[in-house]
Parts: C-alpha cells; structure tokens; sequence
C-alpha cells in the first residue's frame, strides 16, 4: 500500500472508550506514541516530556480533536516536567481531563503545579493508582482516581475502593478486559469503567435469540446471499417504512458525500450498484439492533472502514475488508458465539474464518486493525503498513464513523 504521510504522522494516535455507570460513553482516553518510533523499539528511549506536548499540540492545533473523539471528553497523560513548566494546554477546560502519571515524584513543586492547572478549572485524574497515605494531598487535588484492577487481587481492590471512598473523587476502573471484571467493578461502586470488555459476548445462555432481533438477523442472511437481486433488497425495505428512511438519510449525507440528492432508493442503486446498497442496508440493520454499548457500532463502523481501506495491501477486496470489519463485534451485540451467528450466513469461507478464528489474509487484516485499535502496537510489524499509515486511516475512520452514525 503506498500512502502519503502527512502531519497525522507527528503523532501515531488511538483511543480507548471510558463508559460510566449507565454504559454510556463518558470520553475517550488519547492513545499515543511517537511517529517513526519502531514498536519493538523500547520506549524509554522516546522522552515521554516531548510525547505529551506533541499529542496535545498535534491533537488540537492540527488534527482537530473532534475527528477523533466527536464532542466527548478526552484524556491525556501529562508528565511532571510538563506539569512544572506550566505549558499552556491548546484545549478548553470542557474538553479534556488532565491525567498525572503513576510514575511522578510527589512533592511540593508537583502539588503546585497541579493545584495551578486545577486553578484554571481543568479537571485531574490521578494514573494506575495505588493508593498510600503519602498520597493523600495528590487526592485532594484530583477530581477521578483510575484503578488498574488487573495489578490488584479482589481483596486488595476492595481496600482501595474502601479508602479512597473517603475523598471527593469519582472512581475509574481502568483496564477492565472481561465482563466479570466490570460487574465486580460495577458492585463496588466505581464511577467509570475503560477497556474493551463491551467488545466481547455476555456470558452464553441457552434461551433463543428475541424474535425482533431474529428478524433482524434474517435480513442481514438474506442481504449476505450472493444471488440476491435489487427487487430482493427493494421487497425487504419496503416493509420497514423507518429502513428505507434512515437509508436514503445516509445516500445523502455527508458520510457518502455524493455528488446529488439522492430521491429514491432505485436512483441510490444507479448511482452506487447492487454491491454498495447491500452493504449500507446491512450496516442500517445492524444499527437496529438491541445492544449495549452503543459503542459497539462506534467500534465496528471503524473496524469496517479501517478494514476496507487497507484491504488492498493485505490481498483482500474492499468490500470483504468492509463487511469483515463490519461484522466484528456481532457476537457482543446478539450475546453468541460468533460462529453460532456467522455459519449459517451466506459468508465466503474466507470471511468466516477471519471472523471466527482470525485466519488467512482477511483474518490477519482484521486482527491487525483490532491491534490498532486497541493499543497493541507492539504486535503491528511495518510490513505491509506502517503504525503511522495505520494511524492516518483510523484518524480517517474514526471521523468518518461518527459521521455515518450521524447520518443513521
């Protein structure tokens, strides 16, 4: 794949969802890590001082934070050396929660320094914390202490959350990989919960699938089926008045960027073909969909896009790319297996594998953008894409999926 790099590449940047108690999203911590800096490289060669002014900077002065994270609130990592300098910060106080890494010394010039910021109204969040006496006057400055609840036992957990009970804080509990670790979390009063443990399924249950989602799941069958024709497609929209509305809403929005008002389902099959309204109507019924988190759409909107724009260098078609992305996290939506929802679908073998086990050419692509996606950038090689091509189209993806959502 040849890509320019252009500014993006100042800063190779993600992010991870932040969710509150009512599994809504709450913002977006800013992944990040220096462009052109190797992922097998060790990072203590890359000054974590010179890290935190470029993803702030680049985040907000070029690349425009609203790309990323829409107008959620973001957390960015500051290091004491940029704490004491007194940097300004290019972000309004309602955008961005300021996070003091578990690392730094504390002592009086920290504590000013951070009493300077939180005097100019930004919120502090204290990193990994772990909690000591010592630490108090930090806690009485900070308005979110975030837990790593996999570096404690469920014992040691619950002292935490006992002592630092004590203070005006709200709760993180970071690093929540698993549906039993959030309901642990949940029952012991955290406030907010990060981690991609909404990406996987609830626990399994014999009970069958609701029968609005089953009819759901009918639909996405019959769109998968190869010899599927326009009046097929036509026929299926036609009995969801609120479908067909939301379908010629996204033909014409600025997700799609077409060239003309689009005033009929037919003209958007002239002007797209048979391949791209199965596509857009598969994404519509999947949004239909009963599922908890919302951002589970997020995630696989940009799944979906990432996938389809780097296909190519993985030997993969677009539209493979596109409905493999697009299909990741149906497993966590139906609450199944995904081979329980995946086999009896209309799907090449290639697209099943890739889905169910990860294989072949589809099955790496769609791994490597989920590695992205999540931070795991030490398991990305520079072949065939670089982590800084990887950031431009997650960059692209991210702002194209929250203008798709938009549009349905």
């Amino acid at each position: 794949m040849t890509q320019t790099t252009n500014s993006a590449s100042a800063v190779v940047i993600a992010r991870q969802p932040v969710f509150d108690r009512h599994y809504q999203i709450y913002g977006y911590e800013l992944l990040f890590r220096a462009a052109g800096h190797h992922p097998k490289a060790d990072l203590s060669l890359f000054s974590a001082d010179v890290a935190t002014s470029r993803v702030i900077n680049y985040a907000f002065l070029e690349l425009g934070i609203d790309r990323v994270i829409g107008k959620h609130i973001a957390f960015i990592n500051l290091t004491r050396s940029f704490i004491l300098n007194d940097e300004p910060i290019p972000a309004s106080q309602d955008k961005v929660i300021l996070e003091v890494l578990e690392n730094i010394d504390v002592d009086s010039e920290l504590l000013e320094g951070i009493r300077r910021l939180k005097q100019q109204g930004y919120l502090i969040a204290l990193d990994d914390f772990v909690y000591h006496e010592s630490m108090k006057p930090l806690i009485e400055l900070a308005s979110i202490v975030k837990v790593d609840v996999l570096d404690l036992d469920e014992d040691t957990l619950r002292e935490h959350v006992a002592e630092l009970r004590q203070y005006d804080v709200k709760l993180l509990a970071e690093k929540v990989e698993t549906l039993t670790d959030y309901q642990f979390c949940y029952e012991l009063g955290f406030d907010y919960f990060q981690g991609f443990f909404f990406c996987r399924p609830d626990v399994i249950h014999d009970s069958p699938i609701p029968d609005n989602q089953l009819v759901l799941l009918q639909i996405i069958q019959k769109l998968q089926e190869p010899d599927v024709e326009f009046k097929d497609i036509e026929l299926l929209i036609s009995k969801d008045a609120g479908l067909s509305y939301k379908l010629l809403r996204l033909l014409n929005s600025a997700a799609l960027s077409l060239p003309r008002q689009i005033n009929s389902i037919r003209e958007g099959l002239v002007i797209l073909g048979l391949k791209a309204i199965k596509t857009w109507t598969t994404l519509i019924v999947m949004s239909e969909i009963d599922y908890q988190p919302k951002e589970l759409l997020d995630c696989s909107l940009i799944r979906a896009k990432m996938c389809e724009s780097l296909a190519a260098a993985y030997d993969c078609s677009a539209e493979s790319g596109f409905l493999v992305g697009l299909f990741s996290t149906i497993d966590a939506m139906l609450d199944r297996p995904m081979a329980t929802i995946i086999d009896p679908l209309p799907l090449s073998e290639a697209t099943k594998q890739a889905l169910n086990s990860k294989r072949g050419d589809l099955g790496s692509l769609l791994q490597h953008v989920i590695y992205y996606e999540q931070g795991q950038w030490d398991e990305i090689s520079d072949e065939p894409i670089t982590l800084e091509q990887f950031s431009d189209v997650y960059i692209d993806a991210a702002e194209w999926a929250l203008k798709t959502k938009q549009a349905i």
